[in-house]
């Protein structure tokens, strides 16, 4: 090749690496505006929440008129003597949704366990009634439920809408879970029971720490599924010191042509900081919902 062969190709690749530079930032520009356009409904609609919490009035619904502290009054004077106090509905929500975390992580860590690396009859009986107790709607069986409530003397109680949402909860965890175990190669496993350890042992301190990820998952969502339960506590919870924050703020609504925006802006975002704050806490969790690495073999 001459020289000059050298220099036009030399010249040719800078050209495309210049090409494919503007093509990322093309790519890059549209991308982040996408995610614009999209997300700014979504804050304009907290933005607007928040300006309205400390609104008296908004002029053109956008501006506020005059600050004010009135609004978030509920966090220590009932705004209506028929309303609970609101820190006893965020107490059996905070009861609700952390009982769902505990309950579902310790059933579904050993059942998505065996169901992942042992093999006995009717395993795949089992895993196949998992998924379609999943796909079922729990709605359809609000009646069926409801009896079985009053069976047991759990009606008008959140330990009754615990027990119902911690059960429909668990076949999506032991799949999520299973999917974990399944990437985990097999090897790892039999080093420890090679070495000495039980199956208990090997289950507890061999395979438990490196699904952490899947156990931060599965908490997000038990955690998310019990704060915004709505069905099962306005249907099966009628005393209002059972109530959870989901039926305090659909409590506050009443009447539509008399609503106060004003304090129903201030109740939504008190029921949201937690779960804001959750997310926070748990969001690399999520980001690993995805699970790379080798797939055990039998």
């Amino acid at each position: 090749m001459t020289h000059t062969e050298t220099r036009r190709t030399i010249t040719f690749d800078a050209a495309t690496v210049r090409r494919q530079q503007r093509q990322q930032r093309t790519r890059k520009l549209a991308l982040h505006g996408l995610l614009l356009v999209t997300g700014l409904p979504i804050m304009v609609g907290y933005v607007w929440l928040l300006v309205n919490s400390f609104s008296d009035v908004l002029v053109f619904g956008l501006i506020p008129e005059r600050l004010t502290l009135q609004n978030w009054a509920f966090l220590w004077e009932p705004p209506s003597p028929w309303l609970p106090c609101v820190w006893r509905s965020f107490a059996n929500s905070m009861y609700l949704a952390l009982g769902m975390v505990a309950a579902v992580v310790v059933t579904s860590t050993p059942a998505a366990y065996v169901l992942s690396r042992m093999k006995f009859p009717g395993r795949s009986a089992i895993l196949g009634g998992t998924l379609i107790l999943h796909a079922f709607p729990g709605i359809t069986l609000l009646i069926a439920l409801f009896f079985v409530l009053r069976f047991l003397g759990l009606l008008d109680s959140v330990v009754g809408v615990f027990l119902i949402r911690a059960a429909l909860m668990m076949p999506f965890a032991i799949w999520i879970m299973k999917g974990f175990f399944d990437n985990i190669p097999w090897d790892v496993e039999r080093a420890a029971l090679v070495d000495g350890a039980t199956r208990i042992q090997t289950w507890y301190k061999v395979m438990l720490p490196q699904v952490k990820q899947g156990i931060g998952a599965i908490s997000v969502f038990a955690f998310l599924a019990g704060w915004a339960e709505y069905i099962f506590v306005i249907t099966f919870i009628h005393g209002t010191d059972n109530w959870t924050l989901t039926s305090y703020v659909n409590a506050l609504i009443g009447d539509w042509r008399f609503l106060d925006y004003g304090l129903l802006a201030a109740a939504s975002l008190f029921y949201l900081f937690p779960v804001l704050l959750f997310f926070l806490f748990a969001q690399k969790y999520l980001l690993h919902m995805s699970v790379g690495g080798m797939k055990g073999g039998g």
